[in-house]
């Protein structure tokens, strides 16, 4: 029989390997372009997530180049990671990272955008029902006229999954005759500025005759409202998310209606402890909160969701009690009830 002195021995010994392994673990980040607003958010609780567990925090950014992920993924490989979390720039362009990761016995985390691939775990916020919230928002507000629909990306998902979100809740009113989707755009990259450009050629197309434009996130509702507000058409209703501070500021001074907030920290604090746990050998079906998803492709995938939370002037509240945004910042030029 074992003495307490040797269970306590065995369980010391124990503890001192995990901490020694965890303190030995590297992980590798691969952004997609981390000049957005949105990600040195999610860096911060990655970051915190791997402190946390000891673990050490390494980067790249491939500022907005798919060929350079390729690259910057095989840089983190060979410095050491041994869990790599990729926000893809380009979902299609992606996979050799993986098959490299694969191959070297790394687990992958696809980071808030799909990654059509199984040997992935993909970890996001439920992005159709983000652009369901879209639409419900822009619908209540404005339920007839002519809509805009600004969409992401197309090299992203993610820009399919909100559209497709956005559509259920509007078909209804455009089977009805309430409402007519007068014009669509893809950004290419996200990019502000082509959401601007975008939109005013939209709008020079329709001779200004739009009502409500959906936009599905905060960069793209910045550009369009830019292009909005040239044409003096600042505060017709305006969607978008990520709870950027710069849109909450816009929600509550009315030239935006609606910022679906994913909250950033749990998504980075999810993605570190994740990667920890999958490079320390854990399943990626014994991950907490795990479920299996098949893709629109048929990708059976697991996967993780966290729930999305759409802000408008009538809960803004949310945003400051959860300290994402400072009231001073958030109130600037605004008078709306939460800013008195």
């Amino acid at each position: 029989m074992k003495t307490i002195a040797t269970i306590f021995a065995v369980a010391a010994t124990a503890m001192t390997a995990t901490a020694s392994f965890a303190q030995d673990l590297v992980v590798g980040v691969s952004w997609s372009n981390f000049q957005e607003e949105r990600w040195k958010t999610d860096e911060a609780a990655i970051k915190a997530a791997l402190d946390a567990a000891g673990a050490k925090y390494i980067s790249a950014d491939a500022q907005s180049s798919s060929s350079k992920q390729l690259s910057d993924v095989e840089s983190l490989i060979a410095s050491g990671a041994n869990a790599l979390i990729i926000l893809a720039q380009d979902a299609a362009a992606v996979g050799p990272a993986v098959d490299a990761a694969s191959d070297e016995g790394i687990p992958v985390i696809a980071y808030d955008r799909l990654i059509e691939d199984a040997r992935s775990f993909y970890l996001t916020f439920d992005n159709v029902e983000v652009g369901r919230m879209q639409a419900r928002a822009v619908l209540a507000a404005q339920p007839k006229g002519n809509y805009v629909m600004i969409k992401g990306s197309p090299t992203d998902p993610n820009a399919d999954f909100l559209r497709g979100g956005q559509q259920e809740v509007l078909q209804a009113a455009v089977d009805a005759g309430d409402i007519t989707i007068v014009a669509e755009a893809y950004t290419d990259g996200w990019l502000p500025a082509n959401a601007q450009r975008n939109m005013e050629q939209i709008l020079t197309a329709q001779d200004n005759k739009v009502d409500a434009v959906v936009a599905s996130n905060d960069g793209t509702a910045g550009g369009v409202v830019a292009a909005l507000t040239a044409q003096g058409m600042q505060g017709i209703p305006v969607s978008g998310q990520d709870g950027d501070h710069a849109a909450l500021n816009r929600v509550a001074t009315g030239t935006q209606t609606v910022s679906v907030w994913k909250d950033a920290r749990e998504l980075g604090k999810a993605a570190g402890e994740i990667a920890v746990a999958l490079a320390g050998g854990a399943m990626m079906d014994a991950v907490d909160g795990a479920q299996k998803w098949t893709s629109p492709a048929g990708t059976e995938m697991n996967a993780k969701f966290l729930a999305p939370v759409p802000v408008t002037q009538d809960n803004l509240n949310v945003v400051i009690d959860a300290g994402w945004i400072e009231k001073d910042a958030l109130c600037a030029g605004a008078t709306v009830a939460a800013c008195n």
